[in-house]
């Protein structure tokens, strides 16, 4: 287990910036976290390291947002983001995962320049309704999120392709991404585990960290608690925007 001060510079801050994006603070944070680990330890190993502690921020990102959430989207994104798991375990060592950050990264900067010239540029103000359901769309997306989850840790992006133009209020949107994303944390740890990911040094090396994670958790639940629609939405959009930029230039190898 890494014990030099070196590692903890970079792994404490790493799971600080985790926890605040599980308490709904957006997925970007979580993306400039990974790499802050990835400077000390191999990508694997961190991707190793910290899944048992996402599940372990989940369980509280699950109690401080329980009776929030929207089931109808999780009953339509669920079987497509278990498929995208699984398909990424099966070709995981088939498709360079650099090529479906470029892909994802590509999509979602294109979807979040969208929304920005719609509400900020010379068409602002007109009042764009909700989108509705639509399962062939949920399912697309949700199984891109799922297959990138698991192969290039890039799960994020794709779901708020999908789930961000639905306009929830932002509690019933971050309970929603909450779930989600704790179901597929879930269920990685079988596949972590039959690639012999999740030895006894790196769950002990988690273990080590885990104080970290509940109060950073809360403390992104309680900024997102506080925020207004008019807030939170072009906040998320520009976190996916960044996320975005941060998984096509990962992609990329700058």
């Amino acid at each position: 287990m890494p014990m030099d001060l070196s590692f903890y510079y970079a792994a404490v801050p790493a799971v600080i910036l985790v926890g605040l994006a599980k308490g709904g603070m957006g997925d970007a944070l979580s993306l400039i976290g990974l790499p802050f680990l990835a400077l000390v330890v191999s990508p694997v190993q961190a991707a190793a390291i910290l899944l048992p502690i996402l599940v372990f921020m989940d369980m509280i990102s699950l109690v401080i947002w329980r009776g929030h959430g929207d089931w109808t989207t999780l009953k339509i994104m669920l079987p497509g983001a278990l498929f995208g798991i699984g398909l990424g375990w099966a070709t995981s060592a088939l498709i360079p995962a650099n090529a479906l950050r470029v892909v994802i990264g590509a999509v979602t900067i294109l979807f979040c320049l969208r929304y920005f010239w719609n509400n900020f540029g010379p068409a602002a103000g007109q009042q764009r309704p909700p989108q509705g359901q639509r399962r062939p769309l949920a399912t697309t997306w949700a199984s891109l999120s799922g297959y990138g989850s698991f192969v290039a840790h890039a799960g994020g992006a794709p779901f708020q392709i999908y789930v961000l133009p639905l306009q929830m209020p932002p509690r019933e949107y971050t309970g929603t991404s909450v779930r989600f994303f704790a179901i597929l944390n879930a269920v990685k740890l079988v596949p972590y585990f039959a690639l012999g990911q999740l030895d006894t040094q790196n769950l002990s090396t988690s273990a080590t960290l885990l104080p970290f994670a509940p109060l950073a958790t809360m403390a992104g639940a309680w900024c997102v608690r506080r925020m207004k629609p008019a807030i939170f939405y072009p906040f998320m959009y520009a976190m996916a925007l960044i996320a975005a930029v941060l998984i096509a230039k990962e992609g990329l190898g700058f």
